[in-house]
């Protein structure tokens, strides 16, 4: 099921397509926030073919995290937050270490480790591998992993 917000009341819609949205029920609604950290760049080994295997590639890597932020807001506090100095580094330091062949792996398992490390109720990550097509400026994956919030825009 997915909640709308329709005020002053929240509602809680059957999550089957259908014509019609009604009956509409009252729900709980779940703040959710995004915490984001784009256009972070790693240089890593990633690829299928030999010449890819022997010399680093630069990979760009945008996070999109939803975290609840109202504690943080209400403390001022980091530790009630999602720091993404540490979510950075975590996932730098793992792109490093990764010899991956496919960029579908390597992007599904940084959304494990965000998830998994950070206790993130949903992740989507975005992999860029600039230069892998000739003729296009950005080829890469976008993946979306756990719950994704209620009203996200795609």
């Amino acid at each position: 099921t997915l909640c709308f917000l329709y005020p002053p009341f929240f509602y809680l819609v059957p999550s089957v397509l259908s014509p019609c949205i009604s009956p509409l029920v009252p729900c709980t609604f779940v703040f959710m926030d995004i915490i984001y950290l784009h256009d972070l760049k790693v240089d890593c080994i990633i690829g299928i073919w030999e010449w890819e295997r022997r010399t680093t590639q630069t990979l760009t890597i945008h996070l999109d995290m939803a975290m609840d932020v109202r504690r943080a807001a209400a403390s001022d506090d980091i530790h009630d937050t999602l720091n993404y100095k540490a979510v950075a580094k975590s996932v730098t330091g793992f792109v490093r270490a990764s010899k991956f062949q496919l960029v579908e792996t390597l992007t599904e398992k940084i959304a494990e480790l965000i998830v998994n490390e950070f206790q993130v109720p949903w992740v989507r990550v975005k992999l860029n591998k600039k230069g892998a097509v000739r003729g296009a400026t950005d080829v890469g994956v976008i993946i979306e992993r756990g719950a994704r919030p209620p009203g996200l825009p795609v």
